[in-house]
């Protein structure tokens, strides 16, 4: 591999916080699932006349399971529905102001947006489950998504490039954070699953000298992640791996394995298949990082991650999924769960160790 000089760059911390930036940007999925929960799926007018049991709910609207946990959690970081006793309920303020008829309701108010190209998409999304450019539709195909049937748009290289790159401004805030919150004295190897730029694992090769870097990915991806490497400096401790990181072996030397904002983009089941086969490729001691947002474990906010979460339903296949969740995953694994330890931008890294048996 060819020697570079180390970029310092990558080490520095933003002076200001960018978080309200990202927020402002996912907020209209607020507006979006609020409307078409009045105005498409009568959800306060159903629960106004009984409380339901999440499954009765979802069963109600006809929803599946993963758009339901997107709306409701919405609805329920918003204070317009509690759960008591294990049953959701409306709170005061929704029952007085959004339920049909009442003398305060506001309902046709929002229901002016009802017909808007956003909130007809989010009805759509919730209807059918299924991410944006993943009907055949859209040309470009799905952002974010490999699967068969489903055309995916970083296969093709002017898309992979874009959506890659624009991925890259969260990284370069955030990857400092992560690096600054996660000890590596005792790692050697680093495996990065669908690492992208590279920028997390770049920037935590810079923190730590001692370390090797494994970036895996599809080829056009890693095209970008090769040029990062040279601009951080760091091509001469990475290796490059093309693969599927669900069908594809990972390479075994690594101690330490990284999935960044990657989980969040699947479903419960292929969640658990991708964490199981991270733990089956760490060694005793290993560690397995997930670095992601949480939801709270009651699944009823925080508010921004629960709007984030409705971007990453429209998008992918997957959702925000709470610290309970992810904990479960690495215990079915045989994995030992840790402390959240924050970065920026909402997101933590949760650790999972491999014991021995």
């Amino acid at each position: 591999m060819q020697k570079t000089t180390q970029n310092s760059t990558g080490i520095q911390q933003p002076t200001t916080d960018p978080t309200p930036i990202f927020e402002y940007f996912r907020g209209m999925h607020g507006s979006e699932l609020l409307t078409a929960a009045v105005a498409h799926f009568d959800l306060f007018g159903r629960l106004e006349k009984t409380p339901m049991t999440f499954d009765a709910l979802r069963k109600e609207l006809q929803l599946e399971k993963r758009p339901a946990v997107v709306l409701i959690t919405a609805l329920r970081a918003m204070g317009l529905i509690a759960e008591s006793d294990g049953k959701l309920a409306l709170t005061d303020m929704a029952s007085e102001h959004l339920v049909p008829g009442k003398t305060f309701d506001c309902g046709n108010y929002l229901g002016l947006a009802a017909q808007t190209p956003g909130v007809l998409t989010m009805v759509e999304l919730l209807k059918s489950n299924r991410p944006l450019g993943s009907d055949g539709e859209d040309a470009s195909g799905a952002a974010y998504i490999y699967r068969d049937g489903i055309k995916s748009a970083m296969e093709a290289e002017d898309l992979a490039r874009h959506f890659t790159l624009a991925l890259s401004g969260r990284a370069k805030n955030v990857a400092p954070a992560l690096a600054e919150a996660v000890a590596m004295d005792d790692a050697t190897v680093l495996l990065d699953v669908g690492g992208g730029t590279g920028i997390y694992s770049y920037v935590m090769l810079q923190k730590n000298p001692h370390l090797r870097a494994i970036i895996f990915d599809r080829p056009m991806v890693l095209n970008i992640a090769e040029e990062m490497a040279k601009e951080y400096g760091v091509a001469d401790r990475c290796e490059f791996v093309r693969g599927d990181m669900f069908a594809d072996p990972f390479p075994v030397e690594a101690d330490t394995i990284l999935l960044s904002n990657i989980l969040h983009d699947w479903d419960e089941a292929e969640c658990q298949q991708l964490v199981d086969k991270c733990a089956a490729a760490l060694p005793e001691g290993g560690r397995l990082l997930i670095h992601d947002v949480f939801l709270n474990d009651a699944l009823d906010g925080p508010l921004p991650i629960a709007l984030y979460s409705a971007s990453l339903f429209s998008f992918t296949e997957g959702r925000a999924y709470s610290a309970a969740e992810y904990r479960g995953m690495l215990e079915a694994a045989g994995l030992t769960p840790g402390p959240i330890a924050p970065t920026l931008v909402h997101c933590g890294v949760l650790p999972g160790t491999r014991h021995a048996k």
